[in-house]
């Protein structure tokens, strides 16, 4: 029964490590997010400057998985090159140790005046900045308090023979110590959660100091693993350089730490005799190293990884997606843009519906009907994709704003997808009908159809814009689209029934196509203003519930 209650106690107090962690995390990304991003982009000028941004990027985010993402969209985009990227991530591995740094001295004094300033912070409803600056205050507040209750645990039974001869076995062995402590890391995906655990234990002497240096190697491996592993089923090549190049010097560090593992220790015992303060010096040793060993031949290594993951050549398939990254999902503002990004392809596709249609509607070329509706089910896959991918997304731990984001992407996409099953179900049956018996439409009917076309495509593309900038005042000018397409529409509906009123036989035997042509655009459009307008009108209190006029 002891046993299960030191257990339980135990895992208490590393879970209670690792969320502080995670607090920490999540409120300076909230807090400092598109700052960061915004100072780390301004930065990458060359290879030192991208390392120091990497590093305070890092040091403040405490995650280098998320200065990574934040690097990989600036690659993705041609902004930076290979070379200042893995600068950027040499950094990252830096800064993930400092706050390991500060940990390593008697902090836990702290801890309750941390919790203190956070609660105060994060109980104050001013502004969003001081809730989550409230946020990083208690994480560092926990994170001080589960290293003083590991401490305390591990006290009673640090002298205890089962456990010191369990332990004492394992670490003799330096390789397996290796691969636990990166497959920690892997399931926990904090390589700083992972070493601020191996300090406790080291100076209590649970393990000895072979085992703990093993262990951060290990630590730092697993961190490098994770976006490997995710990025594995993506078929873009390029976009895996740089992660793989990253833990491609991972794993060069750690066999050359390895190798020397013993003069490593001896060095570290004559310099620092606390196991704790040795430790946290290893962990940033070993990165600073690797550091100094790759600036200067980060050209032909980047090189070698490019050579070695080339740019594909082929045709991708229109409906996987290409800006879902899977390890984006730690962090919100890295993965509400690739959600974003993804969106305004479904803006693509439908165009294309739109443009075809057209066609459709004017020539008979039936190849060009089965064409747009291959498109829908492009627009149905990424659609699916989009919603599955911002499910996934933590909802409780996103911002106010990013909520409001996600709910704005969904109700994009949504949209822009029922738009799309309009055109398939509705528009390009009439198209077809029109083309299996032989109709025409009057040369004045088919200009007006045709005008409302382009006026649908200009419309998405306002849509698109209104999307990405949250403009209010684009908002209003395509909300306003509604009433001026309706109008249109019924213009065009009088257009017509006046012909067939003066006997105009091409519009006689094409009346009831093309009325309910101009009926289903009406609908199409509605779905173009409900996916960017009205999100952005209803959140300034300019959207009515109703068009029904009140009774006085």
């Amino acid at each position: 029964m002891t046993f299960i209650i030191v257990a339980v106690n135990f895992a208490g107090a590393v879970a209670l490590l690792l969320w502080g962690t995670h607090m920490v995390q999540t409120g300076v990304q909230r807090a400092f997010g598109p700052k960061l991003r915004s100072a780390l982009g301004s930065a990458l000028r060359n290879r030192i400057s991208a390392f120091l941004a990497g590093m305070g990027v890092t040091a403040l985010l405490q995650s280098s998985t998320a200065t990574g993402l934040m690097v990989t969209g600036f690659t993705a985009a041609g902004i930076v090159s290979l070379v200042t990227a893995l600068a950027v991530m040499l950094g990252a591995n830096v800064g993930s140790t400092l706050i390991v740094q500060v940990f390593s001295f008697n902090v836990t004094a702290f801890s309750p005046a941390l919790i203190l300033v956070g609660v105060l912070l994060f109980r104050r409803n001013v502004t969003p900045f001081t809730h989550d600056l409230g946020r990083v205050f208690i994480g560092l507040g926990l994170m001080l308090m589960a290293l003083h209750l590991l401490l305390g645990l591990l006290t009673p039974y640090e002298n205890e023979p089962g456990l010191r001869m369990m332990l004492g076995a394992v670490s003799t062995v330096p390789v397996l110590d290796v691969l636990l402590g990166a497959v920690a890391t892997w399931a926990v995906h904090s390589s700083v959660a992972v070493v601020l655990l191996i300090m406790p234990l080291a100076a209590k002497g649970v393990i000895s100091l072979q085992g703990a240096f093993a262990f951060v190697i290990g630590a730092n491996l697993g961190t490098a693993i994770n976006p490997v592993l995710e990025g594995a089923t993506g078929n873009d090549r390029a976009a895996r350089r740089l992660p793989i190049g990253n833990l491609l010097v991972r794993v060069v560090g750690a066999v050359v730490a390895l190798i020397f593992l013993d003069h490593i220790i001896n060095a570290a015992e004559a310099f620092e005799p606390d196991p704790t303060r040795a430790v946290a010096d290893f962990h940033t040793m070993f990165n600073l190293g690797l550091a100094l060993a790759f600036l200067p031949v980060l050209g032909p290594f980047g090189r070698l990884l490019t050579r070695a993951l080339p740019d594909r050549t082929d045709a991708a398939d229109p409906s996987r997606p290409v800006y879902l990254d899977s390890s984006a999902r730690e962090v919100p503002i890295m993965a509400l843009g690739g959600a974003s990004r993804e969106a305004l392809r479904l803006v693509d596709v439908l165009e294309q519906m739109l443009r075809g249609t057209r066609e459709a509607l004017v020539t008979a070329d039936r190849q060009r009907i089965g064409e747009v509706r291959r498109l829908d089910d492009v627009l149905d896959n990424l659609n699916r994709e989009i919603k599955n991918y911002l499910i996934t997304i933590d909802y409780d731990e996103l911002s106010e704003a990013d909520q409001r984001r996600l709910r704005q992407i969904l109700s994009f996409t949504m949209n822009l997808e029922q738009a799309g099953d309009v055109v398939d179900r509705n528009l390009l049956p009439h198209a077809t009908k029109r083309i299996k018996r032989g109709l025409a439409f009057s040369e004045e009917g088919q200009q007006e159809l045709v005008d409302l076309m382009e006026r649908l495509i200009a419309n998405l593309r306002a849509a698109a814009s209104v999307f990405m900038t949250d403009d209010v005042r684009a908002a209003r000018s395509l909300a306003q689209e509604k009433v001026t397409f309706r109008e249109a529409e019924a213009k065009a509906t009088e257009s017509h029934l006046g012909r067939i009123r003066s006997g105009r036989m091409e519009s006689i035997r094409t009346s009831s196509l093309h009325l309910d042509l101009l009926r289903d655009m009406k609908l199409v459009n509605s779905h173009i203003v409900a996916a960017a307008a009205y999100p952005v009108l209803e959140r300034t209190g300019e959207l009515l519930p109703s068009r029904i006029a009140r009774s006085h």
